[in-house]
């Protein structure tokens, strides 16, 4: 049999080409994939039309040596995955009379009869292998059509999971090429993606040139920059040894600005260096509206260092909460070093902290000056007996600007921390 190398992915379903919700499955079925040296040449998302799925499953066996879908495969009539796959493939559905029956006994477990539609779930393509479902009620199906692989999974997480994961030891892992393919992704801060791309474009000829190759794809966006590293290798082993030694050339050419060498976020990073340092942070916001507090709690543990935070939106309550003197924001304004030093300083004060932030900006549409744009941020951070101030001028809406200043505060503690 002709090994796996060329996947693509079908989402299937209405709901996912809506604002309410995202397709998390493709990602998943991405990473896993690659683990088996799969590359995934296209993704897409159709909807509940039998026409266009048709076209789009058409379309895809003539390109690719493996088809997953996902999704599609409920009791209702909006759920066409499995008819029309076996439309496009010419092969009769059957009902499959121990499917009928788990699902059957799955509603009298919970008291429930079975409805007469769920019977649509145990329809089987002729030569499909059914592929069992702990989790929910429609099995998955695996479909050989000559060298080709079509793989019908359920559309929730919970059940595509363990599906997954016994294919990755089961019938895929048998039939993939027995290469492995490792990505990393380096994050970066204070540098432009053309200035990043400067710095390590000679490292490409280097590296197409070795015995296992790495590839790299840059990506920009306001606040950071993130560059992809892959190789294929004849192992996990071989393929990961090929990425580390290119993010290791990547780390010394980038020096401080590569604050992730293994896709962690920076909030993470940060969390990390206050953890060995035994340190507590304290946050004093205004124009990020407690969006930095809000990044580091997004981490599991992070009590172990964050105590407090206070968003001082208004000037009174910089003054009252923050202790900043009404005569200094008079005379610097409230978007200021000097606001931002005293924001950082009164937090620090009343939490007992050896880390604090004082942010204090402008994030629009309205409230910039000729002097004061819209973008002006100042942002101040206290480690230890180390205090540094910057004023930034950032560009985007205004949750642009709200995630940059945060950006922007939390690379401020990292580099004092690693300095």
């Amino acid at each position: 049999m002709k090994p796996l190398r060329r996947a693509a992915i079908l989402a299937v379903g209405s709901e996912l080409l809506t604002p309410s919700k995202i397709d998390t499955n493709s990602l998943y079925l991405t990473e896993r994939l690659n683990l088996l040296g799969i590359d995934l040449a296209f993704k897409s998302i159709i909807g509940d039309d039998r026409d266009e799925l048709a076209r789009a499953v058409q379309v895809a066996l003539e390109r690719v040596d493996l088809l997953v879908c996902t999704g599609g495969l409920g009791p209702t009539d909006d759920d066409v995955t499995r008819e029309v796959v076996a439309g496009v493939l010419a092969r009769p559905l059957r009902e499959h009379a121990s499917i009928a029956d788990r699902i059957k006994a799955r509603f009298e477990g919970r008291g429930l009869q079975m409805p007469e539609i769920n019977r649509r779930q145990a329809m089987v393509p002729e030569g499909a292998q059914i592929l069992e479902n702990t989790k929910g009620t429609a099995p998955g199906l695996w479909i050989e059509e000559g060298d080709r692989v079509i793989v019908l999974l359920p559309g929730p997480p919970r059940e595509l999971k363990p599906m997954v994961s016994a294919l990755m030891d089961g019938l895929l892992k048998a039939r993939a090429s027995g290469d492995a393919l490792v990505r990393r992704v380096i994050k970066i801060t204070g540098r432009t993606e053309s200035h990043t791309e400067e710095a390590v474009r000679p490292l490409y000829a280097e590296w197409a040139s070795e015995r296992v190759p790495v590839s790299a794809t840059i990506l920009a966006s306001l606040g950071q920059i993130e560059l992809h590293l892959s190789a294929r290798g004849a192992s996990i082993a071989e393929a990961t040894t090929a990425v580390d030694a290119a993010v290791g050339e990547v780390a010394a050419r980038l020096g401080l600005d590569a604050y992730s060498l293994d896709g962690q976020p920076l909030e993470q990073v940060v969390g990390e260096l206050l953890r060995a340092r035994s340190y507590r942070i304290a946050l004093a916001e205004s124009c990020t509206g407690g969006l930095i507090a809000s990044r580091l709690t997004d981490v599991a543990g992070s009590s172990d260092y964050v105590t407090r935070g206070v968003v001082a939106y208004a000037n009174d309550a910089k003054t009252d909460l923050l202790g900043v003197p009404a005569a200094l924001i008079a005379e610097h304004g409230a978007v200021s070093e000097a606001v931002a030093v005293a924001m950082a300083k009164g937090i620090r004060a009343s939490a007992g902290t050896e880390v604090a932030v004082g942010v204090t900006g402008i994030a629009g549409p309205g409230g910039g000056t000729p002097e004061k744009p819209v973008g002006t941020v100042a942002v101040a951070a206290i480690v230890g007996d180390t205090l540094r101030t910057r004023v930034f001028r950032f560009v985007g809406d205004r949750e642009l600007i709200k995630f940059q200043a945060s950006q922007a505060a939390l690379d401020m503690v990292r580099r004092i921390l690693q300095a």
